[in-house]
C-alpha cells in the first residue's frame, strides 16, 4: 500500500466523533505547511448568505458539512482510488464574510483563496454558502492557472442557470454568478454545460443568454432520459482542458436535498448525481465548489451529508 499524502487520524484510535472537526477529517493547513510538505487541494468554507433570492441560511452550510463529512472515508470504490494517497489535502478554515455587501464579500473571499498554499500549485474547493460565492473561488481559481485567455471550461449542476444580470439591482447575488465570470472571462462559455436545469421559470426569457453566448443546457428530464453518455462526450470533448466543477445541491430533487433554499421538484436523485459526477472521470479539474446546504431546513443531516459525497467525488477525480 502507497504512503499516505493526507495525515488523517486512525479512526480506530480516535473514533469519527471525536477530535476537531475539519472537513473529511483532513488536517488544517497551517499545519501542513508549517511540516514544509505542499498541499494539493485546500478545502474551505465560505459562510456567506446575503445574496439570496428565497430562505436564508445557508451561512451555516460549512459548518454543517464540516460535521456531516466525518463519516466520509479516503477510498472511493467506483474509482478505485485512495483519494488521500493520491492528493495532500487540507482544511483551510472560512473566508472572511461581509454579510452586508455581496460585492465587498465577493472581493474579500478572493483575497482569501488567493492565500491558500501554493498560488502555483494548490487548487480549491469551496463550501457555501450561496452560489454568490461560486465567482470567488472561479477568479481565484482563474488566477491560478496562468489567467488563461477565453477562461476555464465549466461543469455545473444546478436548478437554476444563475446567469440573472440582477436581483432587485444587486448584480453579485446567488443568481448571477455566471453571467459575472462569463463577462469578466474567467469562465469560456462555449465550454460550459449546466445540467439540472428545470422549471417553471419566471419567463422564457431567462434562457437567452447562456443560449446566446454557446453555454451548453441539460434539463433534468433531458439528464434522465439521456443519462451520463452526455457527460462523459463532453469530458471527451475538452481534450485536457483545465474545468472547473460548480454543484448546487438543489441540482437533486428535494426528497434527497430537502435542506436548500430554492427547491425545485423533479430533479436528480443523489444517485443519478453521483453518477453523473462520475461519469467526468478523466476531466482535468482545477478547482470547485459545493454550494447552497441550508442546515435549518435539513433534516438527519441528509442535505449535509450529501453535499459532503460531492465534494469528496470532486476530489476523487482529482485524485483519478
Amino acid at each position: 500500500m502507497s504512503e499516505s499524502k493526507t495525515k488523517l487520524p486512525d479512526a480506530r484510535t480516535t473514533p469519527r466523533f471525536a477530535g476537531l472537526c475539519t472537513f473529511y477529517r483532513y488536517p488544517l493547513i497551517c499545519d501542513v505547511l508549517a511540516e514544509g510538505k505542499a498541499v494539493d487541494w485546500a478545502v474551505y468554507g465560505c459562510p456567506f448568505d446575503t445574496g439570496v433570492s428565497f430562505r436564508p441560511g445557508t451561512r451555516f452550510g460549512p459548518r454543517a458539512v464540516r460535521d456531516a463529512s466525518q463519516y466520509i472515508k479516503v477510498h472511493h470504490l467506483e474509482h478505485d482510488v485512495t483519494v488521500t494517497h493520491a492528493l495532500s489535502l487540507a482544511d483551510a478554515g472560512d473566508a472572511p464574510v461581509n454579510t452586508y455587501s455581496c460585492e465587498a464579500n465577493h472581493e474579500g473571499m478572493t483575497d482569501y483563496a488567493r492565500t491558500l498554499g501554493d498560488p502555483g500549485h494548490t487548487k480549491l474547493l469551496a463550501f457555501g454558502g450561496d452560489h454568490s460565492i461560486a465567482l470567488g473561488n472561479i477568479r481565484a481559481t482563474w488566477e491560478r492557472r496562468g489567467r488563461p485567455a477565453g477562461g476555464l471550461a465549466m461543469i455545473h449542476f444546478d436548478a437554476h442557470l444563475d446567469t440573472v444580470d440582477a436581483l432587485w439591482g444587486e448584480k453579485y447575488g446567488h443568481a448571477s454568478p455566471f453571467i459575472r465570470a462569463i463577462e469578466a472571462g474567467y469562465v469560456d462559455p462555449k465550454r460550459m454545460i449546466t445540467v439540472g436545469v428545470r422549471g417553471p421559470l419566471n419567463t422564457k426569457a431567462d434562457l437567452d443568454y447562456a443560449k446566446q453566448n454557446g453555454v451548453r443546457l441539460v434539463t433534468a428530464p433531458e439528464f434522465r432520459a439521456g443519462g451520463v453518455g452526455v457527460l462523459r462526450d463532453f469530458v471527451k470533448e475538452l481534450g485536457g482542458a483545465e474545468a472547473y466543477l460548480s454543484f448546487d445541491i438543489d441540482c437533486f430533487d428535494p426528497v434527497y436535498a430537502p435542506g436548500t433554499g430554492t427547491p425545485a421538484v423533479g430533479g436528480l436523485t443523489s444517485a443519478e448525481g453521483l453518477d453523473a459526477l462520475r461519469a467526468l472521470a478523466g476531466v482535468n479539474l482545477v478547482g470547485a465548489d459545493v454550494v447552497e446546504v441550508l442546515p435549518d431546513r435539513d433534516h438527519a443531516q441528509v442535505t449535509a451529508l450529501l453535499a459532503a459525497q460531492v465534494g469528496f467525488e470532486c476530489l476523487a477525480l482529482a485524485a483519478v
